[in-house]
């Protein structure tokens, strides 16, 4: 089983930038993939990026991929999603995800994910 926590959400202004963090525990040698998801009520949970834990590679969702860079410390076991030039409709619950299963472009995102975060909020005001 592998856990995660999410944490660096908040409340930011238009055109700031946040960093998120996706900690992870449990048996993260099995990990493949770790990617971010984001939902707003009412609303579809909407693939944000994703990379494969020991190679590094990234997928982007097109029409999130300005201003957002995903990455890794594979040796502490941590993801982060940086988020710059933040607008307000990117306001949402981030969660972070990943998967034991192997996946590459597309697939990534459509990918059943085993391990899910508790979410953590970003507010972007106007």
């Amino acid at each position: 089983q592998v856990q995660l926590v999410e944490s660096g959400g908040g409340l930011v202004q238009a055109g700031g930038s946040l960093s998120l963090s996706c900690a992870a525990s449990g048996r993260t040698f099995s990990m493949y993939v770790m990617a971010w998801f984001r939902q707003t009520p009412g609303k579809e949970r909407e693939f944000v990026a994703a990379i494969s834990w020991s190679g590094g590679i990234t997928y982007y969702a097109d029409s999130v991929k300005s201003g957002f860079t995903i990455s890794r410390d594979y040796a502490d076991n941590t993801g982060y999603l940086k988020m710059t030039n933040l607008k307000p409709e990117d306001t949402a619950v981030y969660y972070c995800a990943a998967d034991d299963n192997y996946c590459s472009g597309y697939g990534c995102r459509r990918l059943k994910y085993d391990y899910w975060g508790q979410g953590t909020q970003v507010t972007v005001s106007s």
